[in-house]
């Protein structure tokens, strides 16, 4: 499997997994906040299920390819 992400996609899936991680040991403590695991999982990768369901593709391979 190839990566389906460009970078700014996958930096704004980082900084939203760890924000929502950040849930489960601060604020209010929920349990919900490990939900993060998944997007920054797929940021720390660079493939998004999703996107392959969807067929999208922001990687700069795909750019490159349509160019």
């Amino acid at each position: 499997m190839s990566a389906n992400q460009g970078v700014p996609d996958r930096v704004v899936r980082i900084v939203a997994g760890l924000a929502l991680l950040s849930l489960t040991v601060a604020g209010p403590r929920t349990m919900w906040g490990l939900l993060g695991a998944l997007p920054l999982l797929a940021g720390l990768t660079g493939l998004s299920p999703a996107y392959r369901l969807l067929g999208v593709d922001t990687s700069p391979r795909a750019r490159a390819e349509r160019g």
